[in-house]
């Protein structure tokens, strides 16, 4: 295909726009698999985006002022690997070439972490729309922190391309009710409304009117009746800039598929490749070279490329702004520094201090809400929250203030966390929106140097179970808390007394599952939880009282970071093993004497991490359970599954296999088992079976 060398400025706005079509539909075709009706139809909105509107550094993808673009509808992940390619990341055409193939950079769905410029894994619809809204969030808090006047060091703003199915999901309108609550006006949402679901018209499932919709939850909504149109889109972005105090939802309407002749405006063109022949018939219609594939026109790469220096120069103003920031604000400067550079700062644990022994103790959702605010003074990158639980899980940061948006109008004001409502509040206020509140977390995290916390009652962990899974798959700082972790909590009953979850969340990859035994074991969790810079924690808490142990009876609590440790050897020689996590801790340490006097003499192991002791020498695993030692029982208030690994062939587990029952939570202990005599009874039952055998 012949271009002028002198091409108009809308010829090569039409250029640059079909080259990104058809950069993504080669990548499809070569694949044999993939989406390529969102790349057709969207590329008019990724083109105005990237090359008029975005302010970001492709030689540099982590510069931290950088516009954040989000393809929250990542099937159409072709889309976003062409615009990286395009202007200038370091992603090469052969990644392109090789997408959705064994270890290429270009995966079916975008993944954080491997091709530059990914801010966030996403694929699950609903997931990157939260994730947005967490984003924005962290740009808030910074900005209100930390700007001065005359000094806007922080001033990005969040972008995305949703599609109808991140709206139907439920947790985009969590996600939406949130953001529109909180007035984020830096959050601009595109919406590919081709009114095409996979397998049907929208008409089918989704009629709503989706600017009221979005009217309602707080959002400024703009709609732009051509797709197609450059000039409309600039026009909508640049309006939804203009508002600061709404959240912005663009309703661009496409046709999906745009330019494929028999499968324009149908689901057919979704999540298929179009074909050759059809690809064939596409080009022809959008006057585009049937061959060589992945033909890259030079004025179409060098407009794009053009993206380098605007980016350069961007990050360049950015240094000389910051150079002058350091200057005035110091002290600011040095603390907003570690954030940037993900780093703590020193002496930021120096506030923990160890519990004393208690025999009756505290149940370690307090614990934890003590140590939280022993951390939080020197830790200002720490900010959280809870789904509308904080008087139950202990989560609030002291004089912290509520990040609220200073324009919204409470009246009296009642209910503010002490410290004010603004957007430098440290409690975030997530409402009973679970789901919402781990997609948010992960966007937090995703920003970069913040450590943001969420928490909930253990049993509607399952609420938030996709954005937990995605916060392990993208290896993100995100703190879990969840309290009221077992039968124990009593009255509420088998709805709210988590059985399997525990279980649940040990089978994801990549996340730390910690169930501390005591006020210590909890201290050591929350540092170990912001130690470990790339990865989630879930924190498994008590609702009730746990006895503090004497540490000097007992082997140090720093024996967590290890996942298991030796609590406590027997006055003989051991010949058996008890284990136990959480608050059955204290039930195998009351159970140690009354089994010594039937010659069972039992070595302790508090096991409050199973990933931090796998993650462990097989030497030291060794030692904690040596494998000549086979009589073993352990106890935990869960489903048995997993245990086998631990108790082996030889050894026994006191779990539960049913649901709970609503009963005072010593009482339900008590009748599933969780007692000092059935588990010297089951400890005596095992060393039989060993005789036997």
């Amino acid at each position: 295909m012949q271009q002028s060398s002198m091409l108009e400025k809308t010829d090569l706005d039409q250029l640059c726009v079909n080259t990104i079509r058809f950069l993504s539909v080669d990548a499809v075709e070569k694949a044999n698999s993939g989406h390529p009706g969102l790349p057709l139809d969207a590329a008019p909105m990724a083109y105005v985006l990237w090359t008029r509107i975005m302010h970001y550094n492709p030689q540099n993808p982590e510069w931290y002022n950088r516009d954040r673009f989000i393809l929250s509808a990542g099937h159409g992940s072709a889309l976003l690997y062409s615009m990286l390619h395009l202007t200038g990341y370091n992603l090469p055409l052969d990644q392109i070439k090789s997408f959705r193939q064994w270890e290429s950079l270009t995966p079916g769905h975008p993944e954080r972490g491997l091709a530059p410029g990914v801010e966030v894994s996403t694929g699950p619809l609903g997931q990157g729309f939260g994730n947005g809204v967490g984003l924005a969030i962290a740009e808030a808090y910074l900005a209100a922190r930390y700007n001065r006047p005359g000094h806007e060091i922080i001033n990005n703003y969040v972008y995305s391309i949703v599609s109808d199915g991140d709206l139907m999901e439920g947790i985009a309108s969590e996600a939406a009710s949130l953001a529109g609550h909180l007035k984020l006006g830096r959050l601009i949402y595109l919406y590919d409304d081709n009114e095409v679901t996979l397998s049907a018209s929208t008409q089918v499932t989704f009629t709503e009117d989706r600017a009221q919709r979005f009217e309602a939850y707080g959002w400024q909504t703009i709609k732009v009746e051509d797709g197609n149109d450059l000039e409309a889109i600039e026009d909508a972005i640049r309006a939804a800039q203009q508002d600061k105090e709404r959240p912005s939802l663009i309703l661009v309407r496409t046709q999906i598929g745009f330019g494929a002749p028999n499968k324009q405006g149908s689901f057919e063109a979704h999540g298929s490749p179009l074909g050759k022949e059809e690809t064939k018939l596409a080009k022809e219609n959008l006057k585009w070279p049937v061959d060589p594939p992945f033909y890259i026109p030079e004025e179409a790469k060098q407009h794009f490329h053009k993206a380098i220096e605007k980016g350069k120069k961007a990050e360049q103003d950015w240094n000389e702004r910051w150079k002058a920031y350091e200057k005035a604000f110091p002290d600011l400067a040095k603390e907003l520094k570690f954030i940037i550079d993900q780093k703590l700062p020193p002496n930021w644990n120096k506030g923990i201090q160890p519990f004393p022994a208690d025999a009756k103790g505290m149940a370690t959702r307090v614990s934890s809400g003590k140590v939280l605010n022993m951390i939080a003074p020197n830790l200002p990158a720490l900010i959280g929250g809870s789904a509308d639980l904080n008087p139950s899980t202990h989560t609030v940061i002291n004089k912290g203030g509520t990040f609220e948006s200073p324009l919204t109008d409470f009246g009296d004001r009642q209910g503010a966390i002490e410290g004010g409502w603004n957007y430098a509040g440290r409690n975030i206020q997530f409402g009973v929106r679970e789901h919402a509140m781990g997609s948010i977390l992960n966007g937090m995290a995703a920003y970069g140097g913040l450590i943001p916390y969420g928490s909930t009652f253990l049993t509607f962990s399952d609420y938030m179970r996709p954005p937990i899974r995605l916060a392990s798959l993208m290896d993100l700082q995100v703190l879990f808390i969840f309290t009221h972790d077992s039968i124990a909590l009593g009255e509420d009953g088998p709805t709210h007394q988590p059985i399997e979850h525990l279980a649940s969340l040990r089978a994801i990859p990549h996340l730390i599952v910690i169930r501390p035994a005591d006020a210590n074991e909890t201290a050591v969790a929350w540092q170990v939880s912001i130690e470990l810079h790339k990865k989630p924690i879930a924190l498994i808490l008590t609702r009730q009282n746990v006895p503090t142990l004497d540490r000097t009876r007992y082997a140090s609590a720093d024996g967590l970071r290890k996942g298991a440790y030796v609590l406590s050897e027997p006055e003989q020689e051991a010949n058996f093993i008890l284990i136990a996590t959480g608050s059955e801790v204290g039930l195998i340490v009351n159970a140690q004497q009354k089994l010594a006097e039937q010659k069972i003499y039992a070595r302790l192991v508090s096991m409050p991490s199973w990933e931090l002791f796998e993650a462990q020498p097989q030497e030291y695993k060794d030692s904690v359970l040596p494998p000549a030692l086979k009589a073993r029982l352990a106890v935990e208030a869960g489903v048995r599954q997993g245990w086998d690994r631990y108790v082996g062939d030889k050894g026994d587990m006191i779990g539960i296999d049913r649901f709970g029952a609503s009963a005072p939570g010593d009482v339900v202990m008590k009748e599933y088992g969780f007692s000092v005599d059935n588990v010297v009874k089951r400890a005596m039952e095992v060393m039989h079976n060993q005789k036997e055998a």
